[in-house]
């Protein structure tokens, strides 16, 4: 994941950069965002709302912003959108169900005029398994 942010460093440079994470709910975005943090696997709970961490990788800072995925909280998305330069799509891998809803979400968010410039980066994760 480090070489990940150190490729994006030599495309972006030194400076601050709007990152959201986006995908549907329990897809592992909030793991995503904190083990790019603490470089170590963590235990989330649902996203209620937003998260926002600050990722320095030498001179660059990325503000990353882990946008909660559930259904009634994915009408707020657009307000994050605004100079938002990169857009990590998290999809989880282990859904076994066709996907229409964020195919649906996907095609809603690329609609938006503010999107024509940001990088998109499709991320698959196993998403969290729901204990029994």
């Amino acid at each position: 994941m480090g070489l990940f942010f150190t490729k994006l460093m030599t495309v972006f440079g030194n400076r601050e950069h709007k990152v959201i994470i986006v995908g549907l709910d329990n897809a592992g975005k909030t793991t995503i965002l904190y083990q790019f943090l603490t470089k170590e696997v963590v235990h989330t709970s649902p996203t209620i709302g937003s998260n926002v961490e600050e990722i320095v990788v030498r001179n660059t800072h990325f503000l990353v912003w882990d946008i909660g995925g559930q259904e009634s909280l994915r009408c707020t998305w657009s307000s994050y959108y605004c100079n938002t330069e990169i857009v990590v799509l998290v999809v989880d891998s282990t859904d076994r169900e066709p996907s229409v809803r964020g195919r649906e979400e996907l095609h809603r968010m690329l609609a938006r005029r503010s999107w024509r410039r940001a990088a998109l980066i499709f991320w698959k994760q196993a998403g969290r398994q729901e204990l029994r």
